[in-house]
């Protein structure tokens, strides 16, 4: 499986510099869970909208943080943009949701410089530091029983996230991520990512190959994971139960909408098929995979993997 998937890795060259160029459809927030409270960020200099799902109780509680995409708007997330129904679906877990807005092209990460287009971004001292003392102060969570998850952009972040802060999260889900950050390919699409976003690469993890480019790669880094509970998913690109208009073959074939969404997810599934059996044999680790034989780079199936991924994951992380 490896070598055929490395024969792949040309292809998800394309597609993965085509991950900037994805153009998502939005539909306005319904019925939307929780509020959204600022919180301020003495790190990158400003309040950061975040929506947070209280699960209410007297107790201490644990804490899902759901990251956005690479076209993350300011204002909202595309958690709640996309009816996902994500808010909804936590409300009365006993676990708070928290889903901060902004940090698109940011890769959630602490970049090495201020960039002229996408300014400071410190989201990792954000999302492990400041956003979790702000939780355990207002909403009681215990800081104990984290979890972080993502899809496409920060599905890589979420697992970055969490290979770096070992013990920090209980649990840690990707959909449609990137886990390979260093390997062929898959540098030069971040890379176009960032660039297509305005920013500049150079100034998230340096000049590769130097700079912090091998040090936020969670391939290289999984071995940090022992212990947690890992849920891992994507598609192959090859069809939609949700969407015939990706299919070649169909009636109503949208070439356009084929090219943004059936590449992305080809090259998410190369990356989490070679990054499976890496994690898969860290000591300890609590794995669930689920990479279905269809499946494009889209909300409906990250709704899917999101539900399943708190029954398989979180929760048993959890309780």
């Amino acid at each position: 499986m490896l070598t055929r998937a490395r024969k792949r890795l040309v292809a998800a060259v394309g597609a993965m510099a085509a991950l900037g160029g994805l153009t998502m459809a939005v539909a306005p927030e319904a019925h939307a869970a929780g509020q959204t409270e600022y919180v301020y960020s003495a790190s990158m200099h400003k309040n950061i909208p975040v929506r947070i799902v209280d699960s209410g109780g007297g107790g201490p509680k644990p804490t899902l943080y759901l990251l956005d995409g690479l076209r993350a708007p300011n204002n909202t997330s595309g958690w709640l943009q996309n009816n996902t129904g994500a808010d909804r679906f936590m409300a009365g877990k006993g676990t708070n949701l928290v889903i901060p807005f902004g940090g698109g092209g940011s890769f959630y990460t602490d970049w090495e410089r201020p960039d002229p287009k996408l300014g400071v971004n410190k989201w990792e001292t954000f999302l492990t530091r400041e956003l979790p003392a702000y939780m355990k102060k207002n909403h009681n969570s215990d800081n104990r029983r984290n979890g972080i998850a993502g899809l496409s952009m920060s599905g890589t972040s979420a697992l970055n996230l969490a290979s770096r802060h070992p013990g920090f999260y209980k649990a840690v889900a990707s959909y449609s991520g990137y886990p390979t950050v260093t390997f062929p390919g898959f540098t030069q699409g971040i890379q176009a990512s960032v660039a297509t976003m305005g920013g500049d690469p150079n100034n998230m993890w340096g000049f590769y190959p130097a700079g912090q480019w091998f040090q936020n790669d969670p391939f290289l880094s999984a071995n940090n994971l022992a212990g947690d509970y890992v849920y891992l998913s994507s598609g192959t690109g090859l069809g939609s139960k949700f969407d015939s208009s990706i299919n070649p073959t169909s009636a109503n074939f949208n070439p356009v909408k084929f090219s943004q969404m059936v590449p992305l997810e080809v090259a998410a599934s190369v990356s989490t098929r070679l990054y499976i059996p890496r994690v898969a044999a860290v000591p300890g680790v609590k794995l669930t995979t689920h990479v279905t034989p269809d499946g494009d780079h889209w909300w409906d199936y990250w709704q899917e993997n999101f539900r399943q991924s708190w029954n398989t994951t979180f929760r048993p992380a959890f309780f």
